[in-house]
């Protein structure tokens, strides 16, 4: 299995390799990702073994980096070659990133069925060059034609943690476990595992704002960013580096606003809540923006890209407070995408390929 460089990769490779664990314990699970990357932390955490290989993406500007870049290829396809070779997989699963694309390579080559997993709207690159090697291609969203064979694909939706699934009213509990009060429309801020600092720059700057409107916050401000913005937490204002309990955050919010990686949409099409999305500029291929246009066409979120916060954020967050019918159809609407069942769905489509 290979997934790795951001979350949004890492977790649905590990969901995946959970349910295939459950259904054959008795399996075998090998994981490969990118040298210094996250998946080297987290995917021992989760109890699997992991390789890793020396690669890394291209530098979207002129880099003395990019000059390494087909040396770090040829060296990991020989890696990928080896490791397949050693594992002799009776199938190979990659869910996007850097180490999938030399895995796959290798892997089909030596005949070892193949299959992908593409999270967002618009295809990444790697799974891209991968998809004529592929047996299977696992999507979350229609139109993808656009990028694979359409005799390969299968919609099954993207991995989510089993927790989310079948989230059950309880507001009163969660909003005690975060210190908040009922009563007060809550709202839930999520900048990604990481943290996003234009979400944390335009939540500061819209404290007052929010206040004036009695408003009371859970505020994920991420890791890296909350020594400068956990000073503003209070009772009415909850700032937390990283939220432990997201099935409670949930539960507690009124509105949400999150940016628009992957696997935050699926989870908060489970979640059934009225979502504004302020994707990130800054992502291979802008594909958060492609996924957020992806529900706002469906009328089941609000689009705000971050170049039209400061003109028009307090204006549309306002109207869509007051409006309590645009809340209650986008919460509706949101929830028709969600696909439970996802993970279930994609190792079937797994089981298949070395039945």
């Amino acid at each position: 299995m290979s997934g790795g460089g951001t979350g949004g990769h890492i977790y649905p490779a590990i969901a995946i390799a959970n349910e295939l664990k459950r259904r054959h314990p008795d399996a075998e699970f090998l994981f490969v990702g990118a040298k210094d990357r996250m998946e080297m932390e987290k995917v021992p955490q989760a109890g699997y073994a992991i390789k890793g290989l020396w690669i890394s993406g291209i530098q979207r500007k002129l880099t003395l980096k990019n000059l390494m870049f087909p040396f770090k290829v040829i060296h990991s396809l020989i890696e990928a070659r080896k490791i397949t070779r050693q594992f002799r997989p009776h199938v190979a699963i990659g869910t996007g990133g850097f180490a999938s694309g030399p895995l796959l390579r290798m892997a089909s080559r030596a005949g070892v069925p193949c299959l992908i997993q593409e999270q967002n709207s618009h295809a990444g690159i790697t799974n891209r060059l991968l998809a004529a090697k592929a047996k299977k291609i696992c999507v979350a969203y229609d139109g993808m034609e656009r990028f694979f064979p359409a005799e390969k694909i299968v919609k099954t939706g993207n991995p989510v943690r089993r927790d989310l699934v079948g989230l059950k009213a309880g507001g009163a509990e969660a909003l005690s476990h975060f210190g908040l009060v009922p009563g007060k429309t809550t709202l839930l801020v999520l900048g990604g595992s990481l943290g996003a600092r234009r979400i944390n720059q335009l939540i500061e700057s819209k404290l007052g704002f929010f206040q004036g409107r009695d408003l009371q916050l859970i505020w994920q401000c991420g890791k890296g960013y909350y020594g400068t913005y956990g000073k503003h937490d209070s009772p009415r204002v909850r700032v937390m580096p990283f939220v432990e309990r997201m099935d409670l955050a949930y539960i507690a919010s009124d509105l949400i606003i999150s940016r628009a990686g992957a696997a935050s949409v699926s989870e908060l099409c489970l979640v059934g809540k009225p979502v504004i999305f302020i994707p990130s500029p800054n992502v291979a291929e802008d594909h958060q923006t492609h996924n957020a246009r992806a529900l706002a066409s469906k009328d089941a979120a609000l689009l705000m890209p971050e170049a039209d916060l400061e003109e028009h954020f307090e204006s549309r967050f306002a109207g869509l407070l007051l409006d309590g019918a645009q809340r209650e159809r986008l919460g509706e609407n949101i929830k028709k995408l969600a696909m439970p069942r996802a993970t279930e769905h994609i190792v079937d489509e797994i089981e298949k390929l070395w039945g």
